[in-house]
């Protein structure tokens, strides 16, 4: 870590790309609910009172797309005719079908459903092994959500955005420098009076739970000075778009591809997964402080072509150690992966939210004892 400030940013729930992230990850869920070799790759878009599915789905049941759909809009909030994006009532368009016999005859033998590289990231400076800026930026953007949603903060709107820099020294976070917090809300509501109440409510609780703190004025509330409605309606979404917020707010490395609207065989989801298992052990096991593991596919077979670790000068043990640890806990092949991380089941949309990493209940992050 050569940064002295370090920045990385999260979204709420009804951020615009992350309604498409759950829905996507809904339609994941839901065809490995009749059919764990069910075969996905589905994007959603969604825009100004409009919404928009297109992939490929291969599953033994005929799923309800629009349906699925309409209940991830529901729950994240659009309920209300002034966000110009209502679950009832905005067109859903479904352009979905079968994956292509090309691709299928390699996964269907137990390959790669695609090439690519993925990258897993570990390190010390949290309880969750990940990198202190993200993680900050997710329980806040979760903390904004749960404030509306509790109708603690009545009057906030669904979407949002953080962003958190963090100052280091010697490589280690020492202070939280600024916070920017973009929510929508009712405008009778004044800016000054929301961002008391989110410091009071969010902020000060978030941070003084991770041992920090931070002053009102380094707070930062909708840099323009106002925001009404967000969602589709002020900006376009589109599965996939977020992947940094995904992983580990730009301090880990990635590959490039996203995770949501695919199903376990895509190594860009499984793979990553992967990748972060063994890291995270690695860290977890005190054989370094840091690392970041890496791997590359072809499509169609098995085994990866190419993998390594990283441990920037942090290792408490050899990398010959380190690596016989990391073989002995996954070989990293496709089947070896789906089964020892049990990915073939309905459990995607809880990822589409605050990150896949650093989060309890995942398989991906169980620490082996």
């Amino acid at each position: 870590m050569n940064y002295s400030v370090f920045t990385s940013e999260s979204v709420c729930a009804g951020h615009p790309d992350k309604i498409c992230d759950q829905i996507s990850d809904a339609i994941v869920d839901a065809a490995l609910r009749y059919d764990s070799q069910a075969r996905v790759a589905v994007e959603t878009l969604v825009t100004k009172n409009q919404a928009v599915l297109a992939g490929e789905v291969t599953s033994k049941e005929s799923l309800r797309y629009e349906m699925i759909a309409r209940k991830v809009i529901q729950k994240l909030g659009y309920t209300n005719r002034i966000h110009s994006f209502h679950y009832a009532q905005s067109p859903v368009l479904v352009f979905i079908h079968e994956q292509a016999p090309d691709i299928a005859q390699g996964v269907d033998g137990g390959g790669a459903g695609d090439q690519g590289i993925m990258y897993g990231y570990a390190c010390r400076e949290t309880k969750e092994l990940m990198p202190l800026p993200i993680v900050l930026a997710h329980r806040l953007a979760q903390g904004i959500d749960e404030a509306r949603e509790r109708r603690v903060l009545d009057y906030l709107r669904p979407d949002g955005k953080t962003e958190v820099s963090i100052r280091y020294e010697e490589g280690k976070p020492v202070a939280v420098e600024r916070l920017v917090l973009a929510v929508p809300h009712d405008l009778k509501i004044e800016p000054t009076q929301v961002k008391q109440e989110l410091y009071k409510k969010v902020v000060k609780p978030v941070l003084e739970k991770y041992g920090f703190s931070l002053l009102q004025d380094k707070i930062v509330l909708n840099g323009t000075g106002k925001w009404e409605v967000g969602g589709p309606a002020s900006d376009t979404g589109v599965t996939g778009r977020k992947i940094i917020v995904d992983t580990y707010g730009g301090m880990g490395r990635h590959g490039g591809g996203c995770f949501s609207g695919k199903d376990p065989t895509k190594v860009d989801r499984s793979g990553a997964y992967a990748c972060r298992y063994l890291a995270k052990n690695i860290v977890a096991a005190g054989l370094a402080d840091r690392a970041e593991v890496k791997v590359a596919y072809v499509i169609g077979q098995k085994e990866p072509i190419a993998k390594a670790i990283d441990t920037f000068g942090t290792a408490k043990k050899s990398d010959k150690l380190i690596q016989e640890f990391a073989n002995r806990l996954l070989d990293l092949s496709v089947p070896q992966i789906l089964e020892k991380l049990d990915l073939a089941r309905p459990i995607y949309p809880e990822t589409a939210d605050y990150g896949h990493f650093g989060r309890d209940g995942l398989s991906w992050e169980e620490i082996v004892s």
